[in-house]
């Protein structure tokens, strides 16, 4: 199928083009999913992180208890009762491991050792003077403790949370994410190891959140590698379709490209086997339904896709330049066609053809209308020439000149699908213009849409006041053909009529009507 965009002729350059359709959307994808990988990563340590919070919290709220209820027999002898006290706090409190009385900055009391056990404090130690993150005591020297401590003068209460729970909530919280928890200079990693070295920065997804109740952080985030691994382990379905249709879009921008085959020059070779021809739509009368005329229609008969719809090849043969030719060329094939049959015309007979902006680039429409009229008696035809929008027509001095002399030949100018572009009215200043051919998509709309119905009288009252023939387009319905004959529409054009037609069977028709 000819296509509007020309095809590589190299096979390098075909080649080059495949790959490079099938990579892009194998690139796109997998960027797509990358970035949804490393999104839901982040969303999933930002929820890690939230959740250590909350642990860590909980576990600290505990201790947090514990040190409450026994802030007051700091400085009270040590007995039995006192470290009952101490121990009766560890058994009821959860994630409570140790608890400890101290007066004057000196360890006096445990609920491990009782009065047995003596040691400074030193409140430096702890953040805020109240969290410790240490690496073991001398009971589990290798096991850390994070020490809750709470102070009233010289009186003070420790509850310590074993590493073994911190630890767990560190491993287990996430099944991606590593955690590490930060309290002051110290912090601890999944393996219960206490480092005084910096936190380590995570290569992906990293998060940093401090808790709002206690002076610790948490830092969540994944090792380097980890998102292109979580797409390996959750999109290999999607993986797989993405490089399907990568290679499935390289094939067909192969085929398309052997398939196009240079389509300009295609046309150029269309041209030269004369394969274009000329299709007939009868123009009517708006009063009697009479035929006036018709608009000359181009077709490109291929010899192997059959007929081909204007729409697929007319916007090339704007863009290379060949629509004059094959204009030239359809003038010759209507007038060769028409002229033997100009006798059951009446007169004044007219024949629109369309024309483009390059068209209007120099004179030589003029002699191409000039040999068109040679072909018919004086005053058999009118030709009309309809100027269409695709390409916006400059008024320069030789388009000036070129219209004076259109009009001196009997040519007439129409414009177009009025009111769609938006240099109608520029055509209207600019040109001398005959007709205004009002586009099918405001015919449509008689009867169903109230805002095209005023634009469609605006525009027949504007051919009016300016002396301007007017021709509608697209007339399907009965109705429409009545609405347009009641505002003294001239012409009407459209399936209602007929629709169009080779040359035969145009004239046949014409014969009945």
């Amino acid at each position: 199928m000819p296509l509007s965009v020309q095809g590589p002729s190299k096979p390098i350059t075909r080649y080059a083009i495949s790959l490079l359709c099938t990579l892009l959307p194998i690139l796109l994808g997998v960027l797509i999913l990358h970035w949804q990988a490393e999104r839901t990563l982040e969303q999933s340590t930002a929820q890690t992180a939230q959740e250590a919070v909350r642990q860590f919290d909980l576990m600290l709220d505990n201790t947090a208890l514990a040190a409450q209820a026994l802030l007051p027999l700091a400085g009270q002898p040590c007995d039995s009762a006192t470290q009952l006290a101490l121990r009766e706090q560890v058994t009821r409190r959860p994630f409570v491991r140790a608890t400890t009385l101290s007066w004057q900055k000196n360890i006096y009391c445990t609920s491990l050792f009782g009065g047995d056990y003596a040691s400074p404090v030193n409140p430096d130690d702890y953040v805020d003077g109240r969290l410790w993150l240490m690496n073991g005591n001398p009971v589990t020297p290798d096991t850390a403790l994070l020490v809750y401590r709470l102070v009233d003068g010289d009186k003070a209460a420790f509850a310590s949370i074993d590493g073994y729970h911190l630890t767990n909530a560190l491993r287990l919280i996430s099944r991606y994410a590593q955690l590490i928890l930060q309290v002051g200079p110290h912090w601890l990693d999944d393996q219960g190891r206490v480092h005084e070295t910096l936190p380590p920065v995570f290569a992906v997804a990293h998060h940093h959140l401090a808790s709002e109740r206690y002076r610790y952080s948490v830092e969540a985030g994944m090792p380097a590698g980890e998102v292109w691994r979580y797409m390996q382990a959750r999109y290999p379905a999607l993986l797989s379709l993405v490089v399907f249709f990568g290679v499935l879009a390289g094939l067909l921008a192969h085929w398309l490209q052997k398939r196009s085959s240079a389509p300009t020059h295609e046309l150029q070779r269309a041209l030269g086997a004369n394969e274009f021809i000329a299709f007939f739509q009868p123009v009517v009368r708006g009063d009697t339904r009479e035929w006036a005329g018709c608009e000359v229609l181009m077709r490109w008969q291929h010899p192997k896709e059959g007929l081909v719809r204007p729409d697929l090849f007319i916007p090339l043969a704007e863009d290379s330049g060949l629509i004059v030719p094959m204009t030239r060329a359809l003038l010759r094939q209507t007038a060769a066609q028409l002229a033997p049959h100009a006798s059951r015309f009446a007169p004044g007979f007219h024949i629109g053809v369309n024309i483009t902006a390059r068209h209007c680039q120099d004179l030589q429409l003029v002699d191409d209308c000039r040999e068109f009229l040679a072909a018919f008696a004086p005053g058999q035809v009118i030709l009309v020439l309809e100027l269409t929008e695709r390409e916006l027509i400059e008024p320069t001095d030789v388009t000036r000149r070129l219209f004076d002399a259109l009009h001196a030949l009997g040519v007439m100018i129409a414009i177009d699908d009025f009111g769609t572009g938006h240099s109608s009215l520029g055509y209207l200043r600019n040109f001398n213009v005959d007709y205004l051919k009002i586009d099918q998509s405001f015919v449509a709309m008689i009867g169903v849409d109230a805002l095209s119905s005023h634009i469609l009288d605006s525009i027949i009252e504007l051919s009016g006041k300016l002396d301007l023939g007017i021709v509608a387009e697209g007339v399907e319905t009965a109705q429409q053909c009545e609405y347009l004959a009641a505002r003294g529409v001239d012409y009407l054009q459209g399936y209602l009529f007929g629709r169009p037609l080779p040359c035969d069977e145009f004239i046949k028709s014409l014969a009945s009507h």
